[in-house]
């Protein structure tokens, strides 16, 4: 449990928040990632990029590069998007209500610079119960190094 806090201690060192204009991500996002990242939106179920990937490696946010989930915590939960039992360090993301489209949810935003990951859900294996259900397009795969 030290080890853990040290690490995220140590990883939040250098998370400074990101903040832009909205035209500066437009700039540098594609048209996808803009409308997930910046305005919440969701990619079509089973079409991402990351649904069906099974490398090891670390998931970082794809508007930042923060570091976000690892391989190892991710898991088939059959809902057509990647999904992760737990954050790589907690505080790398954070958590809020949202009660769009008629439901309450948990939406999960990247904590240095706000971008929509996708949401978490009370349904998911292991220890925690969470399932990060995340859009591919908000994420950035880095396979593990041999």
């Amino acid at each position: 449990m030290a080890d853990e806090a040290a690490s995220q201690v140590a990883y939040l060192q250098g998370m400074e928040k990101i903040v832009k204009t909205d035209a500066e991500w437009r700039a540098e996002l594609s048209p996808d990632a803009y409308e997930v990242l910046r305005h919440a939106g969701t990619e079509r179920p089973w079409t991402g990029e990351y649904v069906h990937e099974k490398a090891d490696g670390t998931y970082h946010c794809a508007g930042c590069g923060a570091e976000l989930f690892d391989s190892g915590t991710k898991y088939e939960s059959h809902s057509g998007w990647p999904s992760f039992t737990d954050p790589k360090v907690a505080d790398a993301v954070e958590l809020r209500e949202d009660r769009s489209h008629g439901m309450v949810r948990t939406e999960v935003i990247c904590a240095r610079c706000g971008g929509h990951l996708g949401h978490v859900f009370d349904d998911g294996p292991g220890p925690s119960g969470q399932r990060y259900c995340m859009n591919s397009v908000a994420l950035q795969f880095e396979p593990e190094q041999d």
